[in-house]
């Protein structure tokens, strides 16, 4: 009995040595990550920090840097996103529900599925290159506002529907029998039973796939984007550029003063992402609770 007691606590000491050990694996990978993302966080504070004045944000952009501002990227930023998230909300929403809950699980349906999980993963440069092809040379839209909004959308669209797909899955199936069991239609088990619930999942998947869609840079370039703006879009024909297309302008420039505007460029970037994130958190919490 002493023998077999001895060798479960050499057993269990291993156990705890090798529970220990790969605590301490994943605390210094965990501890890596937060370092090297602070240093690059105050880096760019330090550097940009000064820059943040009023000027930054009524001024165009221009050649002298100390007349330099955001104006028109701050603005084209703003009206992408305006534009952008309630047609990729309608769209995306709309045919994760067709998928999930009215289209069955045939094989063409699961193809479907693939692909759009597929297309979720795809190199944001390669959404550049349909729009262009789609939007500014086959519809003749040019390298406009619209062009730039319907190539973000394209771009959002497989991430929302892939998100809105889980959130509704993840709504328990007695719901949608007792709501059928009251005599609810489809369309009103959906409506009433299903998407309520799935709400949650549903928002925070959107804000996260906007704040995605604002910090690219390569489909817009690709469309042809501007990297010098120095007006406001009055239509949605008119040319325009965005926050990280003029960050790359800046950044791409010899002198030290255009890579300190980046910076600050880089700080409101990611002050937006930041809201946009809490806006996330925020929404999922208080859907949460009212469920």
């Amino acid at each position: 009995m002493k023998q077999l007691n001895l060798g479960d606590s050499k057993g269990i000491n291993r156990r705890r040595l090798g529970d220990q050990t790969l605590h301490m694996i994943f605390l210094a990978c965990t501890s890596i990550g937060i370092l090297a993302l602070m240093a690059l966080i105050v880096t760019i504070v330090m550097d940009g920090v000064h820059r943040l004045s009023p000027d930054l944000f009524t001024n165009f952009p221009s050649r002298i840097a100390d007349k330099a501002g955001l104006k028109s990227p701050i603005v084209g930023t703003i009206y992408l996103l305006l534009l952008m998230a309630p047609l990729s909300f309608v769209l995306g929403v709309g045919a994760a529900i067709f998928l999930e809950e009215y289209a069955g699980r045939s094989r063409w349906v699961r193809l479907i599925q693939l692909n759009i999980s597929t297309l979720a993963g795809v190199p944001s440069i390669i959404y550049g290159i349909l729009g262009l092809a789609i939007f500014v040379r086959g519809m003749n839209l040019g390298r406009s506002l619209l062009s730039g909004v319907l190539t973000m959308t394209l771009l959002v669209l497989p991430i929302i529907i892939v998100a809105a797909q889980e959130a509704l899955r993840a709504v328990p199936k007695n719901r949608r029998d007792a709501s059928y069991a009251l005599g609810a239609t489809k369309w009103q088990t959906v409506s009433s039973a299903v998407l309520p619930s799935a709400i949650p999942g549903i928002m925070t998947g959107v804000i996260l796939a906007l704040s995605r869609a604002i910090g690219e840079t390569a489909p817009l370039i690709m469309i042809g984007a501007l990297t010098y703006v120095a007006f406001l879009p009055e239509n949605l024909l008119d040319s325009f550029t965005v926050m990280p297309i003029q960050i790359f302008n800046w950044v791409s420039r010899p002198s030290e003063a255009f890579h300190e505007l980046a910076a600050s460029g880089i700080i409101l970037l990611l002050i937006m992402l930041f809201i946009m994130n809490i806006a996330a958190v925020w929404i999922r919490n208080k859907y949460s609770k009212n469920i």
